[in-house]
């Protein structure tokens, strides 16, 4: 899970670029980088760290241009060494960086291909790295002085054919121009809009809306799947689709948990598919408890991403709703944190009851979704410390219980608490007096009501099913082998102990 965002306009970028790299800190905060070009010289920081930490005022300062690319990471392939912090660059043909949210699911092959075939070396784990080099190795096939749009978009028709998985990616080419694309699924999201100047049209592109409502830029439309778009160094746009077949299939966790809920993801309001969500989840309630014969005293949501769907639930019920969780906001977002035991303290550290709300009540608290149960039984543990009677727990997703490879950390099943469970035993399991999931269908009409010309999405942490037809159970234990906890505290410590010789090297 990763926020792009790409800026071509007629003055220095460099503070728009950081506002829209902070608007979409909650999309990654293991990393940050932004790249600015006046045209000929690239300026490059990145580093570990959120957006405020990685760039001090003496970076901004040197940052200067009108051209600029960003990234916002969460590591879920590769690791979080600072190494693979984007945007990442090559310098054949041309000069080229580019940031990348998704994962590629046939990337070890590709890397294999690009050293035995195109000549290129990758250095990295990440397929960030992977997609570069593929899309450089297209764009120099062009064989042009100065590549044109036509250039680029037979370039990425290349990558299409190649690259398989989720990818939105924005690519700035020195020289030339900035070029944002989206798999041919459209699995992640990429907008891009535009904004009159005294000089003439400035265009973003950017993973969400909300990037370029705080900046001013008129929404103009999503980046269709298998669809460029190229804007010049001059301010001139173009766009083509570059694939044959194309389907639109968006990630439906984007509506449950990742967006911001003031976003607007391929024509739907991420704000009123939760609301939705609420509602449909209040049907479930009342499946339970005909004629509204229950014993809820209050809804509370877990923030923040409960809250919106808690909402229709409490006025459905004709339950208080109310804000019993007070949220530390200087503590991250714990699904996206590295390693259980983080998770388990920082939850702990995030969120205090107001005794209050929970006293002798019996509780319905409300979450976006559960993942891998560790948050979610602390939170309930708090109410019961709050002195609740009874606490009840709602999810407004269906129960996860596979993998997601298209660029989520959900990389592997046996971390999840619905994993060969039902649903009476993850009521237990979290401690939970009961337990009700929405229903997969009633998710999708959530999302799918606000426009109806998206047939499908992507579901596959709930159903299993991978949209773009190439994973099996191989590839699932590979990838639970590589990108589980265990493992990735494993590669941590080992680069931890690799940087302490290098300095202990350095100082000698």
């Amino acid at each position: 899970m990763c926020g792009i965002v790409g800026i071509v306009g007629h003055r220095s970028v460099n503070q728009q670029m950081y506002d829209a790299l902070t608007v979409l800190q909650h999309r990654g905060q293991d990393a940050a980088g932004m790249v600015i070009s006046d045209g000929k010289k690239l300026h490059l920081r990145k580093g570990n760290g959120l957006v405020r930490d990685v760039f001090q005022q003496h970076h901004m300062q040197r940052l200067a241009g009108n051209i600029g690319i960003g990234h916002v990471r969460y590591p879920t392939a590769g690791s979080s060494s600072s190494a693979e912090a984007q945007p990442m660059y090559v310098n054949s043909p041309y000069g080229i960086m580019l940031a990348h949210n998704g994962n590629l699911t046939n990337a070890e092959s590709l890397q294999a291909d690009l050293f035995r075939e195109d000549l290129r070396h990758v250095n990295t784990d990440s397929d960030t790295e992977v997609l570069l080099n593929v899309f450089a190795h297209e764009l120099q096939l062009q064989r042009a002085h100065s590549p044109e749009a036509d250039h680029v978009f037979t370039a990425v028709e290349g990558v299409h054919r190649r690259c398989k998985g989720a990818y939105a990616v924005v690519a700035m080419i020195v020289g030339c121009g900035v070029v944002a694309f989206r798999d041919v699924h459209g699995i992640r999201p990429l907008v891009f809009g535009r904004r009159e100047s005294d000089q003439g049209h400035e265009f973003m592109i950017a993973s969400e809306s909300v990037a370029l409502d705080i900046l001013g830029f008129e929404l103009i439309r999503d980046v269709a799947p298998g669809e460029a778009v190229f804007i010049s160094n001059d301010g001139e746009l173009h766009t083509r689709v570059c694939a044959g077949e194309t389907k639109l299939t968006p990630c439906i966790f984007e509506y449950v948990y990742l967006a911001r809920p003031d976003s607007i993801i391929d024509r739907v309001s991420v704000y009123k598919s939760r609301l939705r969500m609420g509602q449909y989840l209040a049907e479930r309630v009342l499946e339970r408890f005909p004629s509204n014969d229950h014993d809820i005293d209050v809804i509370v949501p877990i923030p923040d991403t409960g809250r919106t769907a808690a909402l229709p639930l409490a006025h459905q019920l004709n339950v208080k709703y109310r804000e019993g969780f007070i949220k530390n906001r200087y503590i991250g977002r714990t699904f996206i944190m590295p390693g259980q035991s983080q998770r388990r303290k920082s939850v702990r550290q995030k969120l205090n009851a107001i005794d209050l709300e929970f006293r002798g009540k019996n509780v319905l608290l409300v979450d976006d979704s559960i993942v891998r149960g560790t948050t979610i039984t602390q939170i309930i543990q708090l109410a019961r410390d709050a002195g609740a009677k009874k606490v009840y727990i709602a999810s407004a997703a269906p129960a996860i219980r596979f993998p997601n490879v298209y660029g989520i950390d959900m990389p592997t099943s046996v971390e999840f608490v619905a994993y060969n469970r039902t649903e009476e035993q993850i009521c237990q399991a979290i401690g939970a007096d009961f337990l009700i999931y929405q229903r997969l269908e009633d998710l999708i009409e959530s999302a799918k009501e606000g426009n109806p010309a998206i047939e499908n999405f992507d579901c596959s942490v709930f159903d299993g099913n991978y949209v773009t037809g190439d994973i099996d159970d191989v590839y699932l234990e590979r990838l639970s082998l590589q990108r589980s906890d265990k493992m990735k505290q494993e590669r941590d410590a080992e680069l931890n102990s690799d940087q302490t010789v290098i300095e202990l090297h350095n100082h000698a």
